[in-house]
């Protein structure tokens, strides 16, 4: 069925691909005029012309070739669409990390702990393959927990080599950072077991099996095309839906197959930037729930979890809980539009497969456009984005809210999390195991298969150690979430609530605009809705 729905179009599907392949190779040229905002409108107005047949195609390309340089009002709609120019700066540090490079206080030295050992990564931090914004983060606290959660047995192997603290400045450093809890030395103890026992080993069949349930959705989507639109619809959102969740499993994996497949899942077929994704998510991971940091809580003015300041209020707060699905309708929309940019922003700082990334995410689209019409591809975007959004927000943002730093990063986990307990295999392919979410937080490394399996064991660790382990079924956490979209709407706005971006003093803020960066808030206290 799939091969007679593609001969369909066999002589469009022809010249598109080749005008794909064409793309793909001045992508993965070094030329600098690629990556300028006009090139990169010119090469988004490129494949957008794929539907077209070839003739018309290769007509077109050559009516914008011949207007592209010579057209001011092309110039000014590029540069409202592209990303702003680069600063200059040679590091990698993303737009919301606090950048300290001119500071001259006492503590502009980036000193971070790593099981118990203090490490002066002040000339190192720009050299961090992940982003020195990382480094940031952790100046001057405990990060051993963070380098487990997201680096392989070799890459945690190395940092011992990296320079030590001066035994001057130690006691100064412990006098400020709470000592490690016996919930962390537990958790390094689970961790270490684990470990020995193989719990990272990844089973192939489960692997295969869920690239085959991805496959045939997918295929599902381009045999009903003409025939049945609106089943392509829904087989090509859940196409998306799995290849996010199969994206997000390889992105965070440290294992080989992980490594092989991280590009392939994350931005050929998913459609989301590695680099972009890695940036985002594990800060989300790190600094769960913590107000003004973790991103996924930065969804004002269309969404809100707890009452705000009225400087960061707006009108459509008090209908969140009846428009909630249009904002989350808009998420993979907006995941993919950020992808690009940093993609593209990623290839100028020179990031580690930079290149690699921004050419498979340009055939993602060109394989998208070329097999689906807008007609199809267009709302199955937001069909998977209103289902993969209910799905990442039920988990958490009921859950404890954090004004200020938690230094017991196990701990945190614990009160932001909450499991999923669904009632049917369809819900747990659909979940794509997030409905394990605790296990996946404290093990984001770990495949996923091996959740089902931790769950008691964790359950145990909370109980041996006095914390909750939080679960409920997949409605109820449904309307928990629904509730408190309900009761943030109703309430007043709040002076002094915590912001959700440009927190004064908080570090790992996100950057506020010009208009609230100013702001000091006059209590710091959660208020979060029971």
């Amino acid at each position: 069925m799939i091969t007679a729905a593609a001969c369909v179009h066999s002589r469009r599907t022809v010249g598109q691909l080749l005008v794909s392949l064409s793309l793909v190779a001045l992508l993965i040229d070094g030329h600098s005029s690629l990556l300028s905002s006009s090139s990169f409108s010119f090469q988004f107005l490129w494949v957008a012309a794929f539907h077209s047949s070839s003739a018309p195609l290769l007509s077109k390309l050559r009516i914008v070739s011949h207007n592209y340089n010579s057209s001011p009002s092309w110039s000014k709609l590029s540069s409202a669409v592209a990303p702003p120019a680069p600063t200059g700066r040679s590091d990698t540090t993303t737009t919301d990390a606090k950048s300290r490079d001119q500071s001259s206080s006492s503590s502009s030295s980036y000193n971070v702990r790593i099981h118990g050992q203090w490490y002066d990564l002040t000339r190192w931090r720009r050299a961090h393959p992940g982003g020195s914004h990382w480094i940031d983060y952790y100046q001057n606290r405990d990060a051993t927990e963070v380098m487990d959660a997201f680096h392989s047995t070799k890459g945690r192997s190395m940092y011992q080599r990296l320079p030590k603290t001066s035994a001057a400045d130690v006691p100064e450093l412990e006098a400020r950072v709470p000592p490690d809890t016996s919930t962390q030395l537990a958790f390094r103890q689970l961790r270490s077991e684990l470990e020995q026992d193989g719990w990272w080993e990844r089973d192939m069949v489960h692997e295969v099996t869920q690239l085959s349930l991805w496959a045939t959705c997918g295929g599902l989507a381009v045999a009903t095309v003409s025939a049945a639109p609106a089943v392509s619809i829904m087989a090509l959102a859940l196409s998306m839906t799995a290849a996010g969740w199969l994206g997000h499993d390889y992105i965070h994996g440290v294992d080989a197959f992980a490594n092989r497949m991280r590009i392939i899942f994350g931005a050929m077929a998913g459609g989301f930037c590695p680099t972009w994704w890695s940036d985002k998510h594990n800060k989300h991971h790190a600094l769960t729930n913590e107000q003004g940091v973790d991103e996924d809580l930065c969804t004002n003015p269309l969404l809100y979890t707890w009452a705000p300041d009225p400087i960061q209020d707006s009108p459509i707060r008090k209908l969140q809980h009846f428009t909630f699905w249009i904002p989350f309708s808009f998420l993979f929309a907006l995941w993919r539009f950020d992808s690009v940019k940093v993609a593209i922003q990623s290839v100028r700082q020179k990031r580690p497969q930079a290149k690699f990334e921004l050419a498979a995410l340009v055939g993602h689209y060109a394989i998208l456009w070329t097999l689906f019409p807008m007609k199809i591809w267009f709302p199955a975007v937001f069909v998977s984005g209103l289902m993969s959004a209910i799905i990442v927000t039920t988990t958490h943002q009921s859950e404890d809210l954090f004004d200020t730093y938690q230094s017991d990063w196990v701990q945190a986990q614990f009160r932001s999390t909450r499991n999923a307990v669904l009632s049917n295999p369809f819900s747990s392919w659909l979940w794509g195991g997030m409905q394990y979410q605790l296990e996946h937080h404290l093990f984001p490394t770990m495949p996923r298969h091996r959740y089902p399996l931790l769950r008691p064991k964790l359950m145990q660790f909370a109980r041996d150690h006095g914390l909750e382990y939080r679960e409920s079924g997949e409605w109820e956490i449904l309307w928990r979430n629904w509730k408190l979209y309900r009761q943030v709407a109703q309430a007043p706005s709040l002076q002094g609530a915590p912001l959700t971006t440009g927190q004064p003093g908080q570090q790992a803020a996100i950057d506020a605009p010009p208009a609230t960066a100013t702001r000091t808030p006059r209590s710091l206290s959660s208020q979060k809705m029971k």
